[in-house]
């Protein structure tokens, strides 16, 4: 299911634990770094995919090759490539039974959203969650504090 209602994104917020930030990046200046940040200062467990980075360790956690590798189940998968790639990648997460993807702004694919929607993924397309979660919380549907922490 399509999740575009400021409450349907809340609800999915409150009930994730765990994130796989695909395409995470070593580069500070880069947004998917600086999202994976922020995400762990709101108390999710992130796990990074990166096949560069594979191995490696990205501000304090594991870097892992793909999706398959992941050595436990996570709840969402924030996808931070290309809209081209995002056919591949989404098939990588329904593989791997992640129930939900969450693509960053900009990351739009017609194609790739049927997949997703025809596998009952939960899916939000073409926002970011560090400027949803602050607008979530002054509009009064997520919590004053981190989530998770």
């Amino acid at each position: 299911m399509r999740l575009e209602s400021d409450e349907a994104i809340a609800q999915l917020l409150l009930q994730v634990k765990r994130i796989a930030l695909v395409g995470a990046s070593a580069k500070p200046e880069r947004p998917s770094h600086r999202v994976m940040q922020f995400l762990l200062n709101e108390g999710y467990e992130v796990l990074p995919i990166n096949p560069g980075l594979a191995g490696r360790t990205l501000l304090g956690q594991t870097v892992y090759a793909s999706l398959a590798d992941l050595p436990t189940s996570v709840d969402v998968a924030d996808i931070f490539r290309d809209a081209a790639s995002l056919p591949e990648v989404t098939q990588d997460v329904v593989t791997a039974g992640i129930p939900a993807m969450w693509t960053q702004l900009g990351v739009v694919h017609v194609d790739a959203e049927r997949t997703a929607l025809d596998a009952s993924l939960n899916l939000v397309v073409d926002r970011c969650p560090a400027i949803e979660m602050p607008r979530l919380r002054d509009a009064g549907l997520l919590p004053p504090r981190p989530l998770h922490a």
